[in-house]
């Protein structure tokens, strides 16, 4: 017995465990004879996103016996149906062929199932990529040998057929060296769910070929599952009315059910993932919103031993992790905490915290809130800071005193009754209300800036918005046109509002959306070009967006080079891993710092989540950009 599972190849698609599943939209016989109904359902596949389109063939001469043919009244009432049907439903040659151009022509794969050895050799004439066979011949040894020897893929339905034959065609065509698959079938139209038997599906796995499903039975839930089993093809059928005339309509899907079927199949592909667990950054930062932290109870004096009494556990999780409670306990504590501080990684470590000093060909800044910029001053000597702000933060004046550093400020995304910044929407309430609470980050910027060193305009970072929550949207104009209304309304005075390019996928109170706009260098450097805006531009967004749109990461930096003033410098993976941690993502940093080398913009490490444990995310992605010309 195998052990290693093979694929098959049909085309240009490779089948098989780790590749998307393969979706034949089964026409079959549904288009009643018809080639108008068999091209409009042609066109509904298409839409509805299948990978083929699958006919049926049968030369009736070839198929049944004579006296069956000539004097049918003699035969059970369901062959005189069937064959009634067939001979009322039949479409020659020709018009095959001319259903393999139009499928062609929309850009989806034609295939057709041969009952009989003519139609093998009418569908070679016609250049079929591979043949799918009918449960009803699982056991015709004599068609699998015929059409083995055309030296193209099978897939076939195991429906009707015992175990034993079973085995005995997978024998069969493993000794003929066929490359094939197998697809689990309940030969019943419409099939009842109890007689399904899905997980059977999961015991042809062991013939080491690629498993699918040919599903005959009501709605998509059951297709959907198998997918979930491990399916890589899955065979439907489907028609334009499941009341027209015809034996396998009432076991097809309509459009609807179609278009749903094939959407669930990718979002279960996507939502398989793998046996590796990791989190996600929606994860990330619901964590830290609603997990716990160690916190003290009472203030601690450096040199005092930390005992359980003096340790409670508190949200948010910006502190160490309650896991790490025993090893907290019984520490001495290496600085003076506060009652209702939180407990950091350096904690554990017991020795005070060193200063963190860097040296790099640009100025540099690190993220603060109002309540860690001392902290952070304490250990290490940017040239600024980059104040991200909450809407409270906004709302309140807080007291904050002088500092020699200089000052960028980063807008909330989020405003008060979940409002989030947009300054794109095309709802105009929800604009201006964007508008508006942008001006007051504006306002907040005008007041800190008298506390730091910032002789020219503060620059003020911004996500302008552009999201949808469901689909993305394609027409991007009226985007673009309220962004520059909503910019050109702004009272800006001694501060500058720059654009951060997005994600392709940005993650929003804790789940995905979909972002629109500034995620395409060219569309970003059209904007810019014609506004005269600059751009923070944030690495990891750049790489998710490369990723997305299937271009160089290089070609990327190039087109948005002269138009940024200030860096976000961060890793990324994939089409959402942002924010991660130098050298644990996908970005080339030297051709990245290469390429700007003559960019003398600003950067600050934009490390998720790296302001926690003291700011350690932070030094660590200093200390590993520090081995590159920045």
């Amino acid at each position: 017995m195998d052990t290693k599972v093979k694929t098959i190849k049909i085309g240009s698609r490779i089948i098989g465990e780790g590749h998307p599943c393969f979706i034949i939209a089964e026409i079959g016989v549904n288009h009643n004879g018809s080639m108008k109904i068999a091209k409009k359902l042609i066109d509904m596949a298409v839409e509805a996103g299948a990978d083929c389109v699958k006919f049926q063939m049968r030369n009736l001469e070839a198929l049944y016996k004579k006296d069956a043919l000539e004097n049918p009244i003699g035969e059970d009432l369901s062959v005189q149906y069937t064959i009634s049907l067939l001979r009322k439903f039949h479409l020659s040659t020709e018009q095959m062929k001319e259903l393999s151009e139009y499928s062609a022509q929309k850009g989806i794969m034609f295939m057709c199932t041969p009952w009989d050895k003519p139609s093998v050799d009418e569908l070679e004439m016609i250049n079929v990529p591979a043949y799918k066979v009918a449960s009803a011949d699982m056991t015709n040894l004599d068609l699998l040998d015929y059409i083995a020897k055309t030296s193209k893929s099978l897939m076939v339905s195991t429906g009707m057929s015992t175990i034993s034959e079973i085995e005995k065609t997978v024998d069969f065509l493993k000794e003929r060296k066929t490359d094939f698959a197998l697809l689990h079938c309940n030969s019943t139209y419409p099939a009842p769910f109890k007689d399904i038997n899905l997980r059977f599906m999961v015991e042809l796995k062991k013939y080491s070929v690629p498993v699918g499903y040919s599903g005959h039975e009501r709605g998509i839930a059951v297709s959907a599952a198998a997918v979930a089993l491990g399916a890589c093809i899955i065979e439907k059928h489907f028609t334009l009315d499941r009341t027209m005339e015809g034996p396998d309509h009432a076991a097809s899907l309509e459009f609807t059910g179609l278009q749903k079927l094939i959407r669930d199949i990718r979002n279960i592909e996507l939502a398989m993932g793998t046996n590796h667990r990791w989190l996600t950054q929606g994860e990330k930062l619901n964590r830290e919103n609603l997990s716990k932290s160690l916190v003290a109870t009472i203030d601690i004096k450096k040199g005092e031993t930390i005992t359980a009494e003096k340790i409670t556990v508190k949200s948010p999780g910006r502190g160490i992790s309650p896991q790490k409670i025993d090893e907290l306990t019984g520490k001495k504590a290496n600085r003076d905490i506060k009652a209702d501080d939180y407990f950091i990684e350096s904690d554990l470590k017991g020795n005070a915290e060193y200063l963190h000093d860097y040296k790099f060909n640009r100025k540099w800044g690190l993220v603060v809130r109002y309540n860690d910029i001392d902290g952070i001053v304490k250990k290490s000597s940017p040239h600024f800071f980059e104040f991200h702000l909450s809407y409270d933060d906004v709302e309140h004046d807080f007291k904050i005193k002088d500092y020699e550093q200089g000052i960028i400020v980063h807008a909330p995304e989020l405003f008060r009754n979940d409002n989030l910044l947009d300054l794109c929407a095309l709802n105009e309430e929800k604009r201006m209300l964007s508008v508006k609470n942008l001006q007051n980050v504006i306002d907040v910027a005008h007041r800190l800036k008298k506390h730091f060193s910032a002789k020219d305009k503060v620059y003020i970072v911004a996500h302008v918005g552009g999201f949808s929550m469901d689909e993305p949207i394609h027409d991007k104009r009226a985007l673009y046109e309220n962004l520059e209304k909503s910019l050109n309304e702004l009272k800006e005075g001694d501060t500058e509002v720059i654009i951060e390019n997005m994600p392709p996928f940005p993650w929003l109170f804790g789940g995905q959306r979909h972002h629109n706009i500034f995620v395409a260098p060219d569309e970003i450097a059209k904007f810019c070009e014609k506004s005269k805006r600059k751009i923070c531009f944030e690495s990891s967004h750049a790489v998710l967006g490369c990723n997305h749109l299937s271009i160089p990461f290089c070609e990327f930096i190039k087109k948005v080079k002269p138009y940024i003033a200030h860096l976000h410098i961060a890793d990324g993976a994939g089409v959402d891993g942002e924010g991660l941690q130098i050298g644990e993502g996908e970005i080339d940093f030297k051709e990245l710092f290469d390429i700007l080398n003559r960019c003398d913009a600003t950067f600050v490490p934009e490390i998720w989540q790296g302001h926690k444990f003291g700011g350690e995310g932070f030094w660590i992605a200093l200390e590993r950009l520090a081995k590159y010309n920045i």
